[in-house]
């Protein structure tokens, strides 16, 4: 499949780009590894990861993404506790490394969809209490290190072209690396028990509908900005463990509720995480369905090879 000229349209605008080639950076990491082969339904993709392209680097960001009609950047520091004590290397991945992807696409006139969180914004009490999905263009208020150096990639992103999207997510689960759920059902195994903290409110996502809702904007061409990329429903992390642990063949009750924060974390974690769809539904593409549906789907292959 060649290459691919977006061309114009009469007012100046970028014009609908065919189907085409799709650059992936970060596609050895849990949502990566499925943004590939679902990208590749409708795609060219060329996957690159950690080792092939440094962020940070600019020529080779330009080499990566030479010819591409569009590119989706999932790489990221995304160790949130070590952010803390290293926010400046943090900083350096997720802030000037995604104005760097993002100057690159604009040079050569692709369209980037970036991946962000929904550390960007507080999620305190106050949030928790007003119990509102956070939409699409509300402030961010970062508290974390990791949600600063992320706030400040999409600041890059959005400021290196109108073209491009901003894509947050959270909460992901995926069946290509280490997450909440696999290993939930690994520790209720070996100890037969475990507590999980009830706080903390958010959107379990899996990341193969986040890459499926990528493709989907991309189809659509929608206009750039931000969206948000969060399964459907609320739940807290205690649900999800249930969920979790019932999929594998345990009962629910081996979770225990917890009440407040695990100790001897570094960063502090977001009680309120809940993020809203508004602006998908407005340019026409459907959000991803509730949470605990898409975690039935979803749970089988996840939990594979779980010991």
């Amino acid at each position: 499949m060649g290459e691919v000229d977006r061309g114009t349209t009469t007012d100046g605008a970028p014009g609908p780009r065919p189907r085409g080639k799709v650059v992936v950076l970060g596609a050895g990491g849990l949502l990566g590894a499925d943004l590939v082969p679902v990208l590749a339904r409708d795609h060219e993709v060329r996957a690159c990861v950690r080792r092939d392209v440094d962020v940070t680097d600019p020529r080779a960001v330009a080499a990566a993404v030479e010819g591409a009609s569009y590119v989706v950047n999932a790489a990221a520091w995304t160790a949130v506790d070590d952010a803390e004590a290293h926010e400046e290397e943090a900083a350096a991945v997720n802030g000037a490394g995604a104005g760097v992807v993002a100057r690159a696409c604009a040079v050569i006139g692709a369209r980037l969809v970036h991946v962000s969180t929904d550390y960007v914004f507080a999620g305190d009490d106050a949030a928790a209490r007003a119990a509102v999905p956070y939409p699409e263009d509300a402030p961010t208020d970062p508290r974390t290190a990791y949600g600063r150096t992320k706030a400040a990639g999409e600041r890059e992103v959005l400021a290196a072209s109108s073209d491009h999207v901003v894509v947050r997510t959270a909460w992901l689960y995926g069946a290509h690396g280490p997450c909440f759920p696999r290993t939930i059902v690994r520790v209720a195994r070996e100890r037969g028990g475990l507590d999980v903290v009830t706080g903390q409110r958010g959107q379990p996502t899996w990341t193969r509908d986040v890459a499926d809702l990528v493709r989907r904007l991309l189809a659509a061409e929608v206009p750039g900005g931000v969206y948000h990329a969060t399964s459907s429903g609320v739940a807290t992390w205690h649900d999800l463990a249930v969920e979790a642990v019932r999929a594998a063949g345990m009962p629910g009750d081996v979770v225990r509720p917890l009440d407040g924060e695990l100790p001897g974390r570094a960063a502090t974690r977001p009680v309120w995480s809940v993020l809203g769809h508004d602006r998908l539904r407005a340019v026409g593409v459907e959000p991803i369905g509730h949470w605990r549906d898409r975690w039935t789907l979803a749970a089988d292959e996840v939990l594979a090879g779980v010991v």
